[in-house]
């Protein structure tokens, strides 16, 4: 496998990527601003390029790819001069701060033939694609609501509100199972440390097909909790990424009628068994095959740019506005 991924920012996620990318054999280098970083880098890392500058790297005839995870706010930015460098191109979520900015990277990388990939993770969580399969073989019948609640105290923003910093996950989740965009969106928040920034905001989401949803998201929280729950006619899934080792199971729940009036006959949770894989690994790797292969990612630029639709129509709601 080439060595030829190089990893723009490596902080808070970054390092992650920077880890993986090694692990799989694909890191040529990392770029950072902070040289006591790089330096930390190399010493973990003995035998990878650093960089200083973007510039730097994009003048690196031997860098094929990018990964992109500096601040949301510089991704249209960093990802605009990498498709123009020539540069296939993952970004962590989200693609962009805005639908038209996101909307011209797409275009931009399908005029140049380059792979661009967004990194909604939880697409390549097991469990996640475990709820997918089932949904598919008609497992829990109709789909008649999900929740997500994505809930901690920190890690807080600035430069982007907490719609955009978590929600982005849990949106693309349900999009993903429900394969389709809502039809209208309501949301709530409350800003609390910020001004003019929302630290908990409640999504309503009302689907075409008659599937509600409700997406809640805190840095505002006294626990940690995420917690996906998609009940269906037949069968109700609890995906609860913080457990320890149950992080998805199944509740056979019936309601009987019984003259006239609905009986719940509830039923014990049931584990369902989940390969073991880390969600980021199969990411990072799933890009180096799009790479090397020049397939179209799980999570392209187009689903990308969905996510942000949804995102921009929540955060019209907050405003107000209809």
């Amino acid at each position: 496998m080439s060595k030829n991924i190089v990893v723009i920012g490596s902080g808070y996620w970054g390092k992650n990527l920077v880890r993986n990318f090694r692990e799989l054999g694909a890191l040529r280098g990392v770029c950072d601003i902070n040289e006591k970083t790089l330096a930390s880098f190399r010493e973990k890392y003995p035998g990878i390029e650093t960089y200083a500058t973007i510039s730097k790297v994009f003048a690196d005839p031997l860098v094929k790819a990018v990964a992109v995870a500096t601040p949301a706010a510089t991704h249209h930015a960093v990802v605009k001069q990498a498709l123009l460098a020539g540069l296939d191109v993952f970004v962590e979520k989200p693609l962009a701060l805005r639908y038209a900015e996101g909307e011209e990277l797409v275009r931009l990388a399908a005029v140049r033939a380059r792979v661009l990939m967004v990194g909604h993770i939880l697409e390549y969580h097991p469990a996640v694609a475990r709820i997918k399969a089932m949904i598919d073989a008609g497992e829990l019948g109709r789909i008649r609501y999900i929740y997500s609640n994505r809930l901690n105290l920190g890690k807080i923003r600035t430069e982007e509100n907490i719609l955009w910093s978590f929600a982005p996950h849990d949106i693309s989740i349900i999009l993903l199972l429900l394969g389709e965009m809502p039809s209208e969106v309501v949301s709530r928040g409350g800003t609390y440390l910020s001004p003019g920034v929302p630290d908990v905001t409640l999504t309503q989401l009302a689907f075409p097909g008659g599937t509600k949803a409700h997406i809640f998201v805190s840095w505002l929280h006294p626990y940690k909790e995420q917690k996906l729950v998609v009940v269906g006619e037949t069968k109700m899934m609890v995906f609860d990424d913080v457990h320890p080792t149950n992080k998805l199971v199944s509740y056979d729940h019936k309601i009987d009628w019984v003259d006239g009036q609905p009986i719940p006959r509830p039923d014990q949770a049931v584990p369902v068994a989940c390969e073991a894989r880390e969600p980021l690994k199969s990411e990072c790797l799933h890009f180096i095959e799009c790479v090397a292969t020049r397939k179209t990612p799980q999570t392209d630029g187009a689903k990308g740019l969905n996510v942000l639709k949804v995102l921009e129509a929540c955060e019209e709601s907050l405003k107000g506005k209809p």
